[in-house]
């Protein structure tokens, strides 16, 4: 398992795609940092880029990377290994390889610029961010057997996690603004990670009086240390789950 962990890995931190990636995020972090004297006016700039980017490049480069596998997988497949073994070494390769990539990337100029707390959770958001991506590229590639198709659903997941979400969530908040939902609005954030990072590192950059009345009722749940664990729980969730699913998918597929 380690060895195919360690070839996933090496292979793939070699991708001229990844190199890309990894030199966009420095550029791009160095640049806000330089541009702006306020290292808070830098992290928020930093943070759409965040959001954005590195969900959008970790579920399209995981979907496509499992796909251009497959001939790869079937070779393991017919060795005696287990498939759940095989599956957990690609998805172990492609987290750390992305992982990786981003704390060269945008985590070296947030530790040079911006040292503190605020910085040290938006450097932890941006990694669980690029795992839960990678882990719901893997179950869309493992269910979905056409390429076309399947890279074709993580677009869409990533457009309804980035976008879509936030429009149906504001819909609902004005056909039923005559009722209190602000509670509600809570539960309904765990079902996308890409909110629950925003509001959490809002949150400690202590601006969330921006976020209005709505605001307050983040602040007070999530501003605690108990609401802090149980997004973070969330968060771990959002890996677990999908890559779970994608096991127990990839050990009934006939390949």
């Amino acid at each position: 398992m380690i060895k195919i962990v360690k070839y996933v890995i090496v292979d793939i931190l070699r991708n001229k795609i990844v190199i890309a990636y990894t030199a966009f995020l420095l550029a791009i972090s160095l640049s806000i940092f330089n541009l702006e004297d306020n290292t808070s006016k830098g992290l928020l700039s930093l943070l759409n880029i965040i959001l954005i980017i590195i969900p959008l490049v970790s579920i399209i480069f995981s979907t496509i990377y499992v796909y251009n596998s497959s001939e790869f997988l079937e070779l393991l497949v017919s060795q005696p290994l287990k498939r759940k073994n095989i599956w957990m070494s690609l998805f172990a390769g492609l987290a750390i390889s992305l992982s990786f990539a981003f704390c060269i990337g945008a985590g070296i100029p947030i530790i040079l610029y911006a040292a503190s707390s605020t910085g040290f959770v938006m450097l932890g958001m941006g990694l669980i961010l690029s795992i839960v991506f990678a882990s719901v590229a893997m179950l869309s590639a493992v269910m979905i057997r056409d390429k076309a198709k399947g890279i074709g659903i993580s677009i869409l997941l990533w457009l309804y996690f980035s976008l879509l979400f936030d429009g149906m969530v504001l819909f609902i908040l004005f056909q039923f603004e005559d009722y209190p939902l602000e509670k509600i609005m809570v539960a309904i954030t765990a079902f996308n990670p890409i909110d629950l990072g925003r509001i959490l590192i809002l949150l400690k950059m202590d601006i969330s009086a921006m976020m209005g009345y709505t605001g307050a009722i983040f602040r007070d749940f999530f501003g605690t240390g108990t609401g802090f664990f149980i997004a973070l729980l969330v968060m771990l969730l959002w890996v677990a789950v999908p890559a779970w699913l994608s096991v127990r998918t990839f050990n009934r597929k006939d390949l």
